[in-house]
């Protein structure tokens, strides 16, 4: 576990060092002489925290180096172009991102001029134009590199690294979009959103607005249809995260899936294949974000375990999968603000968790004791992080959330059959279909509720000034110290 903590440890600090300040080969060299250095110690006194701050200081370098190169430029010849009105020829690579007034869609181009160089771009185009996953289409518009930019609170957002990590390099604004040829029946990823988007469609045949988006919402993630006064009042409440993909939506899932999988009668390698499958259908229709992902790898981490009959660790799964994402792609770590608050919400809980349960004697209920223990827990694990990303502080946040938290997973089996519902009888018997997605009408009327009730309380949130990124360490530094000093009381 201390080996494992300081290669994860070491690889992340490396990646965030590299993104947060410019810096080349000498500091690079410079990290590995002090390794040398620890590892000379370590031969010469063989001791832990020799060994430990060599392999802390190795993968610190490794991590830089990954973070440099990650860091390529522009594409040139799209470059020479910024700020001229272009066309493109291209395919379309993600389910479009639907707003209010607009759509945004990510197309993989080339360009003719440059012996067919590529590059993806994000097209900004009206509503109306819609268009699948895989299409054949032309794309015209301003080609615009993404641009940081304030917040009202003087936050300031890399919009051009939050692209960047999904490969993400222009903006093509003022955009129009034309089909030139339909997905081919083979590509997979048409084959998902297709699902995806039928069932959708079943639940706006079974549920009125806005009870069908937060369905939509609270099983495959997304805040279409919800309107900007109820969303705020979801950011308001601390309640977000249940209308955005999330680990959380993924973990329930995957609790399902191996639920299901104990009452089979397959072998343990087959059945724990058939879940992985399961889960990784489910994170592909409802979109492979950095936090889906990184609750499918944990979720494939258990189902390993189960199938070799091996004992699974849920904080090393989680370093595990931590590792894996950031060697994949480092510029989760600093430019995605849902993976860090996915992975403090999932460290507190493992960590944090049991502590909080342990100063909790005058709850006897198991199941109430659980659920204020992991609240608590995720809640204080993300709020240094929320904080410095946003500045919100709900101060209803932990209230609503033990209200609302216990009633999701019954909310998103209520949705799924609401969806299929409408999938299977609104062509024929759409009465039917109304009535069996009432309780799930039922279910996402009571987290409206308390999402707009908390909201409205007085003083239910503020809004902090900026403060400095080394605070927000610190303010994790002492969250750590914590952890580790009542984990040595708990056992002794």
């Amino acid at each position: 576990m201390k080996m494992l903590v300081a290669v994860v440890a070491g690889f992340a600090s490396g990646i965030l060092l590299r993104s947060v300040f410019v810096f080349g080969w000498p500091v690079i060299i410079f990290i590995f002489l002090i390794t040398a250095i620890f590892s000379a110690a370590a031969f010469y006194k063989p001791r832990l925290a020799y060994t430990l701050g060599a392999v802390f200081f190795i993968f610190v370098a490794f991590g830089m180096m990954r973070a440099v190169l990650s860091d390529s430029p522009l594409p040139s010849a799209f470059a020479n172009q910024l700020r001229h009105r272009v066309s493109y020829q291209g395919i379309v690579v993600a389910d479009p991102d639907v707003r209010d007034a607009s759509e945004r869609v990510e197309v993989r181009v080339s360009n003719p001029s440059a012996d067919g160089e590529t590059t993806t771009v994000l097209v900004v185009v009206p509503r109306s134009q819609i268009v699948s996953v895989s299409e054949e289409v032309r794309v015209l518009g301003t080609l615009l590199v993404p641009q940081s930019f304030a917040d009202d609170s003087g936050r300031i957002f890399n919009y051009e690294k939050y692209l960047q990590r999904d490969g993400v390099r222009f903006i093509l604004d003022f955009g129009s979009i034309s089909v030139l040829q339909k997905a081919p029946w083979y590509s997979i990823g048409a084959a998902l959103a297709s699902i995806k988007h039928l069932f959708l469609n079943g639940l706006q045949a079974t549920l009125p607005e806005p009870y069908a988006s937060l369905a939509g919402g609270v099983i495959i993630g997304g805040k279409t249809g919800l309107g900007t006064d109820l969303e705020n009042d979801f950011i308001r409440s601390g309640l977000v995260q249940i209308i955005v993909l999330s680990g959380y939506n993924v973990m329930i899932v995957a609790e399902w899936v191996m639920a299901a999988l104990a009452f089979t009668k397959l072998k343990r390698r087959w059945s724990s294949a058939a879940g992985a499958l399961a889960i990784l259908i489910f994170v592909g229709i409802a979109g492979a974000s950095a936090t889906a992902l990184r609750a499918a790898l944990m979720a494939f981490i258990a189902l390993y375990a189960r199938a070799t009959g091996r004992s699974y660790f849920a904080g090393n799964a989680l370093l595990f999968a931590v590792f894996l994402m950031l060697l994949w792609n480092p510029l989760y770590l600093a430019f995605d603000p849902g993976f860090g608050l996915s992975v403090a919400a999932t460290a507190g809980i493992i960590w944090f968790a049991p502590i909080i349960e342990l100063h909790l004697p005058f709850l006897k209920n198991i199941f109430w004791k659980n659920v204020l223990a992991t609240t608590v827990a995720a809640q204080i694990s993300v709020l240094p992080l929320l904080l410095y990303d946003t500045g919100n502080l709900s101060l209803v946040a932990i209230p609503a959330n033990l209200i609302v938290m216990p009633m999701v997973p019954l909310a998103m089996g209520l949705s799924a059959l609401a969806g299929f519902a409408g999938i299977i009888f609104n062509s024929f018997i759409p009465f039917l279909g109304i009535l069996l997605a009432f309780p799930a009408y039922l279910a996402n009327a009571f987290i409206i509720l308390i999402a707009r009730g908390a909201s409205s309380l007085p003083f239910a949130d503020f809004i902090l000034p900026a403060f400095p990124f080394w605070l927000m360490l610190a303010a994790y530094v002492a969250l750590l110290c914590i952890a580790v000093k009542f984990t040595k009381k708990s056992t002794l």
